[in-house]
């Protein structure tokens, strides 16, 4: 449906993590009107009557993912089953049920668990400033004999983690290296390959009054593995949190707790 510019104007002040619900609700509702344009009036309607009823809106998570499976040549994960089962998973912990009980008055979408799914190091879904963020991964090494000297792996790699010039293969420096596989797929002999592949998890970010990049954990997970940390994350802020309480205030300035730790 088209927009007006002054409609379009008003629906980017809505905060980003909740833009595209509302978008989709006043169109919704334009249409339903017998609109074919979104005006600036149906704007206003349509944010008077989400505001107040917001509390209905909530289901206690946001899980968020990119678009990496719909075409995206950056993507690191062939097909992402991760995000239908963190899903269930959250659906499982009833976390909607667990903010109704502990926070005072009525629900906002700030009180929301949130967790974040990117199929690159990207990161467009924005993983660093969610309770929990997962960014997928590819990390290569070198076969020293099929190397022809191209300087493909070279010339594509952003971080500038992979050299040629004093040895006849690709040196990978894994400091450096993001686990993009940009590297891997530039490679036209095979040199480059897969060495191993997962998912790093972030925990902690926020926004806010008082914003906080996520803290990356020390390895690189399976998919299993990374449900196994979500679980014992959910665990701790379940025990923990009290009155709507954050999980990245929860985890502070201190070090990852145990309770979390003990599934690495």
């Amino acid at each position: 449906m088209k927009w007006a510019w002054d409609a379009e104007k008003e629906v980017s002040k809505s905060p980003f993590f909740v833009r595209k619900k509302v978008r989709k609700r006043i169109e919704k509702e334009a249409a339903e009107r017998g609109h074919s344009m979104v005006s600036l009036d149906d704007v206003h309607a349509t944010r008077k009557r989400f505001l107040s009823n917001m509390e209905s809106e909530i289901k206690g998570y946001q899980i968020e993912a990119c678009f990496g499976q719909e075409g995206c040549p950056n993507s690191c994960v062939e097909k992402d089953t991760l995000t239908a089962r963190l899903e269930a998973l959250l659906l499982s912990e009833d976390l909607l049920g667990f903010l109704q009980e502990s926070v005072p008055g009525k629900l906002r979408f700030h009180h929301e668990f949130r967790i974040s799914v990117s199929h690159c190091p990207n990161a467009c879904s924005q993983p660093q400033i969610k309770d929990i963020g997962i960014i997928a991964a590819i990390y290569p090494r070198a076969k020293e004999t099929l190397c022809n000297g191209c300087m493909s792996c070279v010339n594509v790699c952003k971080e500038n983690a992979v050299a040629l010039s004093n040895t006849p293969f690709p040196l990978i420096d894994t400091q450096a290296c993001l686990g993009c596989g940009a590297c891997i797929h530039a490679c036209p002999t095979g040199c480059i390959l897969s060495e191993k592949k997962g998912y790093r998890v972030l925990l902690g970010g926020r926004l806010g009054r008082h914003p906080r990049l996520a803290r990356e954990l020390p390895h690189l997970f399976t998919e299993a593995q990374v449900l196994e940390v979500v679980k014992a994350c959910l665990t701790y802020y379940k025990k923990n949190s009290r009155a709507g309480q954050k999980f990245s205030a929860l985890l502070g300035d201190s070090e990852i707790p145990r309770d979390i730790l003990q599934v690495i």
